[in-house]
Formats: structure tokens, sequence, C-alpha cells
């Protein structure tokens, strides 16, 4: 049936009855710009089926990807900044921390769980959100991770940290400074009870949190193509006086330069980290050609 026939006999849909797809169907990728089912995204881990670029995701969604069966508990929870120091900038840090929870519905910047990444593979995992406040480290995402290594140390359960962070929280200061050595020396106790913990570094890594716990992993590793590193190219540029590399902040150069044992894709991560567990307690390694090589050579063979 041809328009005009259509509009003669008025049968033609007017504008406000067409339907309109409604948000979140469709996610467009911020790397190609292809868009995507958002059902198939999350089918395919949060990782666009056009070009690979992983898309950054919040600790729950690491958290059903990782536990088996989507299983786990949470931890901590009942803490929550406070402004200890009534801080404005541009806005009060109250206000702040009011819109970042409503937003996100979290607390703050850091979740803790505990499951099973395997049938009788524990694992404490401290996943940080970007979403809160750029993911920034105050003194309650230093204070979970110091509750989440003391489980570990009580439980004798392997740790691994999830970082993605803008660094700091500077709206507290000092007190957010504090958690870069507090962090760091809570990690020494659990490299002397032998047990072992895993640093996964993904889009962005930056500021006091890679200068801290992010970089003190029995194992590190990477997602790809995730911005690692503590000041920008600008900052830096202007302090050396000299052109940076191409890509130096990113998780590929990184592990050129030896700071990174491996890069680690999201579909392939739980298999990798059980493998990881297995090495550490000296169980047998996985039959997987690429997993047994990367094992190898992280025992320097």
């Amino acid at each position: 049936m041809g328009w005009f026939k259509r509009l003669k006999e008025g049968i033609q849909t007017a504008t406000s009855n067409k339907k309109e797809i409604p948000d979140g169907i469709w996610s467009k990728c911020p790397s190609c710009k292809e868009a995507t089912l958002t059902r198939d995204l999350r089918d395919n881990l949060f990782v666009c089926p056009h070009c690979d670029h992983h898309l950054r995701i919040g600790s729950y969604e690491y958290f059903e990807i990782l536990f088996e069966d989507s299983k786990y508990e949470i931890h901590f929870d009942d803490y929550e900044a406070k402004d200890m120091l009534e801080f404005e900038d541009l806005k009060k840090y109250k206000d702040r921390l009011k819109d970042a929870k409503e937003k996100t519905k979290l607390k703050d910047a850091i979740s803790v769980a505990v499951g099973e990444i395997a049938p009788g593979q524990p694992l404490v995992i401290a996943a940080m959100d970007f979403s809160f406040i750029g993911g920034s480290m105050g003194s309650v995402v230093g204070e979970k991770i110091s509750k989440a290594i003391d489980y570990s140390l009580v439980n004798k359960i392997p740790l691994m940290i999830i970082a993605k962070s803008g660094g700091a929280r500077m709206m507290e200061s000092a007190f957010s400074l504090m958690q870069m050595a507090k962090t760091s020396v809570k990690l020494g106790l659990l490299a002397d009870a032998k047990i072992p913990y895993i640093s996964l570094m993904t889009d962005p890594t930056t500021g006091g949190v890679t200068a801290s716990f992010a970089m003190l992993g029995d194992f590190n590793i990477a997602e790809p193509k995730a911005l690692i590193g503590f000041a920008g190219p600008r900052v830096i540029m202007e302090t050396i006086k000299k052109e940076l590399p191409e890509g130096f902040q990113s998780a590929e150069f990184l592990l050129e330069q030896g700071f990174l044992d491996f890069i680690v894709h999201r579909k392939d991560l739980k298999l990798k980290l059980q493998t990881l567990l297995d090495f550490f307690q000296n169980k047998p390694k996985s039959k997987s050609p690429v997993l047994d090589t990367e094992v190898v050579k992280a025992e320097g063979k």
C-alpha cells in the first residue's frame, strides 16, 4: 500500500503512536562507536563484539562473572564515607557523596565479596566502581581493603583486588593519602602469611591506587588496553621535558616493560584465576596450552 493511499484512507501512523526504542536496549561502544543490543553485550561479558573493547563494569558485574553459579556473600557493606573536613570546592563533598549514593546505589567506591570461583576454590574479591566519584580511594576504600585482607588472613583464603580508579579522593585530603601506606602494610602481612594476592588492573587504574596496592600483587594482571599509570601524560611531559612513547600507559606497553605478568581477556579471566590458584596451591595445572604456557613463564622456566 503506497503512502499516498494510506494518507487518503486516513490510516497513516501518527508520530505520537510510533513505538520508540526504550532507553537501555542498545549500547554504543565508546571505542568503535558501533551499537549492540545491551542483552547481547551482557551475554558477551560487556566486551564489544565488533572491536573487542572491554567496557567499564562495576563490582557486582565482576562478582556475577567470577563466582561459581553467581553465588557470593557481600561483606563490610555498612561502611560509608563521611565529610570529616566539611570540604567544598565547586560542590560540597557531602553533596557529592549523596549524589553518588543515589546514582549508583552503592555506599562507596569498592565492594567486597566472598565466594568460590570453582568448587573448593574460595576467593575474596574487593572490586572498585569507577561510577562512584571516579572510583577514588578514600578512607572507606582503604578500610574495606584492610578488612578484606583481615578476612583472608583469618580464613586462609586468597585475595584479589580489582582496581578501577582515578586515584586518591582528595576531598578527604591526608586521610585519603594515608590509605596508600595502610593498604600496602596490610598486604605485607598477607605476604608473610603466604596467602596469594592477585591484582587485576582495569581501565583506568591511576594515581595513588597504582602507587600502592594495585602494583603489589603476587601476580599483577590487566585487562586488554587498560589505562594504567600514576600521573597524566601532560604532567609527565612537563616534568621530564621529553616526548612520551605511543600508548606508554596502556596495559600492553606495561607488559612489554615487565610491570605486568600477563594481560587477560575478560572471557578467560575466571579460568585463568583458577589456574593461578592451583599454581599457588601446587595442584595439577590446567591442560589448556595457553594457560600452561603462562604459568611456566611465571615460574621462570
